[in-house]
């Protein structure tokens, strides 16, 4: 989903005219919504860090400079993953198996398309909490191990095979939900 923000609301959202904040939140409400429930798996969590996602991103507004289209967006984008991630560092939520095994690549990979948005989202929040967020890094933010590593704190092997864990648990999860075929 592609959202359109016009120059003149962001000029009017910079100056603190409300109804132009308003409706920068109401444009951009959903997408990070679900951007921040892939991170965080309880909905009460996901409206506190969404809460100090929109200050940080109102209170930064007048200094933000368009560098093109879309890039309020993506600004607005990394303002809500680093709040998540900050949120769940803090909870200290994120618990990782260290581990010097290299695991193989998920074999036999379920085909997503068989699953509707709204399934996939769904079991992805079923995640255990750092097969989430190294899943999300990789690839919805198309992180690399070694940036997920420094990000996260953990060893580049801990990434990769935090990876391919989640990789197949969300197949066994998404293979539940459609009654254990595959």
């Amino acid at each position: 989903m592609k959202i359109i923000i016009s120059h003149t609301l962001l000029a009017e959202a910079k100056k603190g005219n409300r109804k132009a904040m308003q409706e920068l939140y109401a444009l951009t409400v959903r997408c990070l919504t679900s951007l921040c429930q892939r991170y965080i798996a309880q909905d009460e969590d996901v409206k506190d860090v969404l809460q100090d996602s929109y200050i940080k991103i109102f209170r930064g507004l007048k200094d933000f400079t368009p560098t093109g289209e879309g890039a309020l967006v993506s600004w607005m984008v990394q303002i809500v993953t680093n709040e998540s991630l900050m949120f769940l560092r803090n909870q200290k939520r994120l618990q990782y198996i260290e581990t010097t095994d290299t695991l193989p690549d998920v074999e036999d990979e379920l085909p997503v398309e068989r699953f509707s948005p709204e399934e996939i989202h769904r079991a992805i929040r079923q995640l255990p909490t750092g097969y989430r967020t190294v899943l999300n890094l990789y690839v919805f933010e198309e992180k690399s191990h070694k940036e997920i590593a420094q990000l996260l704190g953990i060893k580049e092997n801990t990434s990769a095979s935090q990876l391919n864990r989640a990789k197949a648990l969300l197949k066994k999860i998404l293979q539940e939900q459609e009654g254990g075929t595959e």
